[in-house]
């Protein structure tokens, strides 16, 4: 599902920018006219992501920051009302996988994996939602087809997923008579190398976390960030408080 509505004039904020999926939900927006403001903990990775944004003709706010912090949030988002004037769209695409034997699962690697995949959309929620009001503007969550099938060795992040899920379809009820809208995107296996600081435990099996060969193949980047761009734009109006399944069947069981 690719957008064709014309963004420009308007403006996107896009967690975890500097990796895959969103650095290429970035581009995406970009070809589209919008403005962004791009957020990641890695410099680097924001650094070429905002070239490569500007090369498509529009402007790019670069913020490098610990997105676990309420605080750094909220001053995201007010540095990109400020930059922009407007905020018309929050993309939550950020993502920590820590995947783990629960017995041993570290403590800080569960807190983290909560922090980052449902505290944080959060935090960027609350502090976006009057400037999206304002703009009639969404929000897309991206989640994850483990908050659907039972995974093993991902208990912290199938929990983070199921929890975001679920807060997406919550907000979207509470919400329902407001001028935005808010959905959540579930992708399944997705053709990407494994982020820095990835780690297997040496007693997991990768196959059990269903890294290998899904039956029908894997989900390319491009096509996620086409869908989580459609779901931004106007061409989406009749979306509000769903999680679309892009997972080539795999949470069917």
């Amino acid at each position: 599902m690719q957008a064709k509505a014309d963004m420009r004039g308007k403006a996107a904020l896009v967690t975890g920018a500097g990796g895959a999926i969103g650095r290429a939900t970035a581009l995406r927006l970009a070809q589209l006219g919008a403005d962004l403001c791009l957020v990641d903990g890695e410099a680097a990775g924001l650094a070429a992501t905002a070239q490569a944004a500007r090369a498509a003709g529009v402007r790019a706010e670069v913020h490098a920051i610990d997105i676990t912090s309420a605080e750094s949030c909220a001053a995201v988002v007010a540095a990109a009302v400020a930059a922009f004037g407007r905020l018309d769209g929050l993309c939550n695409v950020a993502n920590a996988f820590l995947p783990a034997r629960a017995g041993n699962m570290p403590i800080a690697d569960f807190d983290l994996t909560l922090a980052i995949n449902l505290a944080a959309p959060f935090y960027f929620f609350q502090a976006a939602i009057p400037h999206l009001l304002e703009a009639r503007g969404a929000v897309v969550n991206v989640t994850s087809c483990v908050a659907f099938i039972a995974q093993p060795y991902t208990a912290a992040y199938a929990a983070s997923k199921a929890g975001a899920t679920h807060m997406t379809r919550a907000l979207a009820m509470e919400y329902m008579d407001a001028p935005v809208r808010i959905n959540a995107v579930a992708p399944g296996a997705v053709a990407i190398a494994a982020a820095p600081g990835t780690r297997l435990p040496p007693d997991v099996d990768p196959k059990s976390l269903q890294l290998g060969s899904p039956a029908r193949g894997t989900i390319s980047v491009d096509e996620v960030a086409d869908l989580i761009a459609f779901l931004l734009t106007d061409d989406a109006h009749g979306y509000h408080g769903a999680c679309i399944s892009l997972d080539k069947g795999i949470s069917l069981g």
